[in-house]
């Protein structure tokens, strides 16, 4: 994926496809919003771009996000970091390269560095494993970095958003009191929620706010990349289903209460939903597929249902940011879809595709639901939480110790 395409070029129009066409409605529905779309939304300065670093860079989530930052109008990637391993190596040595085109320019000749606590830049996404990043990211959080967060170390802390900016953008309203908890000057952590989860509450959000949620069971089908490299064994994948993944079906269970519940100004409350999942990985590349059954508060007809998954707007602040969709869910009316190979990438992995929308004999409505695991639920994700951030003032420019130095008036 081109910078251009990803935030303004040709990718950026309107589909020109007849309406009856699912690939069509795929294309619209599914593009970020232009800002001559919305020219009163209100948006970060542009003169000077913050300065991101990426910790965990030469994973898989990592390679994501050093791909979306080539070109982003916001921010610029000045440092990246890995283990030891990699230290002292650039960037293009380091990396084993895994997405499809070539490594960015403005990466490949990047140093990468370890965990130091001295990086050139204003902020950090971490992509860390999680025998790793909780102590890290305090460290950096207190260090003075942002923290926007992929790992799964603080998403559960009563004191740390777990956001997902369609869903809960209120939740940062709870940084200033994990800076006064924590002792953090201008560094905090904020996280995004686990790959399987992003696309399941993000739907889930227009069904609570239209009729209220009772009960969610959730069977998930995930992808293999979102086990990282090099993943599951080929001789356990290849032809077969693992119907377990570590981990997952608990995450699944709790981080949608966090995300769908709320911040009363000292704590986070859950929603209060019963939920039960099965999580299995499945011999597909990027795409989690999900098959959710819903109970209701309220009742509703399919056609309602439909109607508040197709209709679900964000607000002009939120689909002003880059990685932004204005419809962040695409429903289609085939029988068959959605699928991944497809379906994947619809609004350049951002948009959850749903499909299926139908009566259910336990509980009220069925549905099945797709989203990239890798960009909804990883980098994306927590790109999008950074533009967030930086749109409500949370990012700021940080002086560097080079910066410091430079500013140092000269002896006589």
């Amino acid at each position: 994926m081109s910078s251009q395409s990803q935030y303004g070029g040709d990718s950026n129009m309107q589909s020109k496809q007849p309406a009856n066409s699912a690939e069509g409605r795929v294309e619209k529905a599914g593009t970020p919003v232009r800002r001559e779309e919305n020219p009163s939304a209100p948006a970060r300065r542009a003169d000077k771009k913050l300065r991101a670093g990426v910790l965990g860079a030469t994973g898989i989530v990592g390679q994501r996000l050093v791909s979306l930052l080539a070109g982003h109008p916001w921010f610029e990637l000045t440092e990246v970091a890995a283990s030891e391993r990699s230290s002292g190596k650039t960037y293009a040595e380091a990396a084993r390269w895994h997405l499809d085109g070539p490594i960015p320019d403005a990466a490949r000749g990047l140093v990468v560095k370890g965990l130091d606590l001295s990086l050139d830049c204003d902020f950090v996404f971490s992509a860390l494993d999680s025998s790793v990043a909780g102590p890290a990211e305090e460290d950096f959080a207190r260090a003075g970095y942002p923290v926007v967060s992929n790992s799964m170390n603080h998403r559960m802390d009563p004191d740390v958003p777990l956001l997902i900016p369609e869903v809960n953008a209120a939740h940062i309203d709870a940084i200033p009191l994990q800076q006064k908890n924590r002792g953090y000057d201008t560094g905090f952590i904020v996280t995004n929620p686990n790959c399987s989860t992003a696309g399941l509450v993000l739907v889930l959000k227009p069904l609570a706010d239209a009729f209220g949620l009772e009960k969610v069971f959730v069977v998930t089908l995930q992808a293999i990349s979102g086990a990282g490299y090099p993943g599951v064994a080929s001789m356990d994948i290849q032809g077969n289903v693992v119907p377990f993944i570590s981990g997952e079906e608990q995450k699944m269970e709790a981080e949608p209460q966090k995300l769908l519940g709320k911040w009363d100004g000292s704590r986070f409350v859950d929603a209060g939903i019963g939920l039960s999942a099965h999580c299995n990985r499945v011999p597909v590349i990027d795409g989690h597929l999900e098959c959710v059954s819903v109970g209701l508060k309220k009742i509703a007809s399919l056609d309602e249902v439909r109607e508040a998954l197709r209709n679900f707007e964000v607000d002009a602040d939120l689909a002003s940011l880059p990685s932004a969709l204005r419809n962040p869910i695409v429903v289609l009316g085939e029988e068959n879809r959605p699928q991944p190979r497809r379906d994947v990438n619809a609004g350049n992995g951002m948009a959850a595709v749903v499909g299926r929308v139908r009566e259910c004999p336990l509980l009220d409505v069925k549905l099945t639901l797709l989203s990239h695991n890798l960009v909804r639920g990883a980098a994306g994700a927590a790109l999008l939480n950074a533009e967030l951030l930086a749109a409500r003032g949370f990012l700021k420019h940080r002086v560097t110790p080079s910066e410091s130095h430079l500013a140092e008036p000269v002896s006589s």
